[in-house]
């Protein structure tokens, strides 16, 4: 199984939209909660190249993008052979 990376803020719909997006798929996840700030977010920022929107998502550390590309994946049948 693969490696699945999100780093999240509380509340944020695309957030839950996204895991429970894996979650439907039986995908673990680890997940960063960025709402105060912090190291994690300055990490988040680097390895997706300056974005700062949440959800921010990563597959065996490569970056996928948001809950917009990670739904996109899905619907072209992309996303479970990067899960497998």
């Amino acid at each position: 199984m693969a490696k699945v990376e999100l780093y999240t803020k509380a509340y944020c719909g695309f957030c839950s939209r996204a895991k429970a997006l894996l979650e439907s798929k039986g995908v673990a996840y680890q997940e960063y909660d960025i709402s105060a700030g912090g190291p994690k977010r300055q990490e988040m920022l680097s390895r997706s190249n300056g974005r700062t929107t949440v959800p921010q998502i990563f597959i065996d550390d490569q970056h996928v993008g948001g809950c917009d590309d990670l739904q996109a994946l899905d619907r072209r049948g992309a996303l479970d052979p990067l899960l497998a």
